[in-house]
């Protein structure tokens, strides 16, 4: 191969590498496994380390760790290799696997246990507290450190009983199909991409810079290996994870030890059998020897462990027939259509639905009403339609085409630009109309305390909520919001109307924010009210100055722009300047820029503020706060007790202030 040749290659593989580290961490939609991203960043290595002479500055090799890290943390090197599994995809191949190992070992026990569609990672623990925290990475030799990330998940446990001088885990982290719809809920209220499907948006979550966001996103953990134990030796799998549960350590439930073919075959059916009743999405089912000793002789190849295999479950399809295709009209006013046909069994359950997404997905399928459809459930257990059976189409069926009105409220839909989405745009929409207030009295929002998706619920069929300002009406309804209970009692009620009537002194970009507009969210809304100071003057502005706000892109600025010329909308937000909110900044909520471009991590018990405080004022000052330390954090302020992310900072050589230096940067007396 000529140095040509060699040249050829890196720049193929760092072009390659550039686009999946844009899918996979901006667009949290993967196009490769992560053993298919692995592999290129290890040739990518191996080349540059052959011809160090190549190595430029902007190779994935060479910026912060690579463009994939710049949401994690820090490599760090694996004690133990968290290798991938063999897959096998029928019973001839377990019956195999099985017999193979009882011909060299003699009788041994099997574990059979789920495999559950979420991202590896490795936890380690010293004197029985959490040290580390560690992403597969390469499998081999390193990993990413999400240490600060795994705190936040409450199935991570951060101290055990038992100070065993070192102890690590590994375990999955995913996420059950209830928080990856809430997940999802909001994404698209802040008029973002919705995550394609659980495992995606786990793993982008904990890859995430700042921890806040990963506990919004409330993912869970599942422990299903014990990687190196010093201080307490163990004979079992299943031996260590008794020890495990005794610890409070949440192991991955419902395994099965077996001896036999016929009995790990058997466990494997009843979890196929039973997946589509889990909380959470499984791609398969793991068979692995149960004696510790056993897995050492056996030992690995080079990239799969020889004891252990992993089953994948085929997809199961069924014919059935679409009686009727129902339009629902979601929170954000996004319409969808689902196909409604005879009742089919599908891995173990019954299903008569399955959604059919948007228009493009109808059309591109050409789905009718009194077609005959294959129907499939794959890991995801979710039913899809997979294609229609042209040759059973009754004569005259028509083309299904959505409509030009809602079906909630009547009002015109829109087709929104730049995606499959038809949504309807009236803000009193009742379809919309809970979601739209819940978000408006949110933390990130007006946060106005004592209200709940009960209480709005409770308002609304009252018919005391038609839209958001009506909350800054109730205040003249006191009297029957206590004797009929809507809320609560006197006390209750009181405290309420309080939180309101506080609400309206709280800065122009909490309104901003609660507003609910496409792609506005928290850090944004501050941004838009930094450059015009009131909500008035960016009603009046053109989309061009709109969009030369720092992060706020062509889509967001025409949104924002068509969100004010709403009539509907202009009449709300009179109603709400008339009971006195804060449409204009004040002196004080302006600040400056003088931290513009600043990352700033904050740590520690801090003598004269909080640590939201000191949040406030940074964003005051126009810099940023994240929940952990990178390379790319330029100040970490610290309290008393700094923990991890002082030590992070301190092996990162990130610059560390006290409070009074913090105070000093900013002036404040």
């Amino acid at each position: 191969m000529t140095i040509q040749d060699i040249k050829k290659e890196l720049n193929s593989l760092r072009k390659e590498i550039r686009y999946h580290n844009v899918q996979y961490y901006d667009n949290d939609s993967p196009k490769i496994s992560d053993y298919e991203y692995d592999q290129l960043m290890l040739r990518l290595k191996q080349i540059e380390q052959q011809y160090p002479e190549l190595i430029t500055k902007n190779s994935p090799t060479q910026v912060v760790g690579g463009d994939a890290l710049r949401t994690a943390g820090v490599l760090v090197k694996h004690d133990v290799p968290m290798l991938s599994l063999q897959d096998v995809f029928s019973k001839e191949e377990i019956y195999d696997f099985v017999r193979s190992l009882q011909e060299e070992l003699g009788s041994p026990e099997f574990v059979v246990e789920e495999k559950i569609d979420g991202l590896s990672m490795a936890v380690r623990y010293v004197d029985g507290e959490l040290e580390r925290a560690v992403t597969r990475g390469d499998g081999t030799t390193q990993g990413e450190d999400v240490t600060e990330n795994a705190r936040v998940i409450r199935d991570v446990k951060k101290q055990l009983k038992e100070k065993l001088p070192y102890f690590e885990i590994r375990g999955e982290v995913y996420m059950t199909r209830e928080a990856f719809e809430q997940v999802n809920t909001r994404q698209e209220l802040l008029g973002m991409k919705p995550f394609a499907n659980p495992r995606n948006c786990a793993a982008g979550t904990l890859r995430q810079l700042d921890s806040r966001i990963t506990k919004e996103r409330n993912l869970s953990f599942f422990v299903f290996n014990l990687q190196l134990s010093r201080g307490r030796e163990f004979k079992t799998h299943t031996e260590s994870y008794e020890f495990m549960k005794q610890q409070g350590i949440k192991v991955i439930h419902g395994y099965q030890v077996c001896r036999t073919a016929d009995e790990v075959w058997k466990a494997i059916q009843a979890i196929g059998e039973n997946r589509g009743k889990l909380s959470y999405d499984i791609d398969g089912a793991v068979v692995k020897l149960n004696n510790l000793q056993d897995r050492e002789k056996l030992g690995n190849t080079s990239k799969v462990p020889r004891w252990a295999i992993a089953y994948k479950y085929p997809p199961e399809r069924k014919e059935t027939k679409i009686r009727s295709i129902e339009l629902s009209v979601g929170r954000t006013g996004r319409i969808t259509p689902t196909a409604v046909f005879d009742p089919i069994h599908l891995c173990g359950t019954t299903v008569e639905r399955a959604t059919l997404h948007n228009q493009a997905f109808i059309d591109s399928l050409d789905i009718r009403i009194g077609d005959t459809v294959l129907v499939y459930k794959s890991g995801e257990i979710i039913p899809k339609i997979e294609s229609v059976v042209k040759e059973k189409r009754p004569e005259g069926t028509q083309p299904f085409i959505i409509g030009s009105h809602c079906p909630a409220c009547g009002s015109p839909v829109v087709h929104i630009e730049g995606t499959a989405d038809i949504k309807c745009q009236n803000p009193d929409c009742p379809a919309q109309l809970e979601n739209h207030i819940l978000y408006f009295v949110g933390r990130d929002a007006m946060d106005i305390k004592g209200i709940g998706e009960a209480s709005i619920k409770a308002l609304v069929d009252a018919g005391l909520l038609h839209h958001i300002s009506d909350l800054y009406h109730l205040a003249a309804a006191r009297d029957m919001l206590i004797e009929k209970g809507i809320v609560g009692k006197e006390k209750s009620t009181d405290n309420l109307l309080q939180s309101i009537e506080a609400s309206k002194t709280n800065p122009p970009d909490c309104l901003l924010t609660g507003l609910g507009i496409p792609g506005i969210g928290k850090a944004a809304a501050k941004a838009l009210m930094r450059h015009f100071h009131s909500i008035d003057s960016l009603m009046a502005a053109p989309v061009e100055e709109i969009q030369s706000v720092e992060d706020i892109g062509e889509v967001s600025a025409k949104a924002i722009a068509g969100y004010f010329q709403n009539p509907l909308h202009q009449k709300m937000l009179d109603d709400l300047r008339k009971q006195g909110l804060s449409f204009e900044m004040q002196q004080t909520d302006e600040g400056d820029d003088s931290l513009q471009g600043l990352s700033f991590a904050v740590t520690g018990t801090l003598e004269t503020m909080s640590r939201k405080e000191c949040t406030a004022y940074i964003e005051q000052h126009g810099g940023k706060v994240t929940g952990s330390v990178s390379r790319k954090t330029n100040y970490l302020i610290a309290g008393e007790s700094g923990g991890s992310k002082l030590q992070k900072a301190q092996e990162l050589s990130v610059p560390i202030l006290t409070e009074e230096e913090f105070r000093k940067m900013i002036k404040l007396q």
